[in-house]
């Protein structure tokens, strides 16, 4: 999916901060009210790996883990300042990392949008809204 196959990436605090090596197999952006919860946002943006590699270069001691009970819904947080952090699940098969947490640029696009039917009511009319350069006022 992309060519660029290390990335850094931390949390918002700095505490936790990792590398990724390896490439990435999808970039999706998640509509389900799960994800929307976790995010507080109108989407999920993860990217998702079979074969990259997480190394955690500072931290790691600092990050927690919720796993949804009955559900395949967990997620990786700084337990300092709440920022999504990357997970491994299925049995470590696969690694989970959210776009976000990355502090280098990504070539590649979204490859997807999941999870649609269980969007939000008002996703539709986000692209409407005015556009600022900076906070608005």
């Amino acid at each position: 999916m992309t060519d660029v196959t290390r990335h850094q990436g931390s949390c918002l605090c700095g505490a936790v901060r990792f590398e990724i090596e390896g490439p990435f197999d999808q970039f999706a952006l998640c509509h389900c009210s799960r994800c929307r919860k976790g995010t507080g946002s109108v989407h999920g943006a993860n990217l998702f790996a079979t074969k990259a590699q997480l190394n955690w270069t500072s931290g790691a001691d600092a990050v927690r883990s919720f796993a949804l009970a009955g559900t395949r819904h967990a997620r990786s947080f700084c337990s300092r300042c709440g920022s999504a952090m990357p997970s491994t699940q299925m049995e470590g098969k696969l690694l989970v990392v959210p776009a976000g947490s990355l502090d280098t640029d990504l070539e590649s696009l979204p490859t997807a949008h999941i999870l649609c039917d269980d969007r939000a009511n008002w996703e539709d009319v986000v692209a409407g809204a005015p556009r600022f350069p900076g906070f608005p006022g």
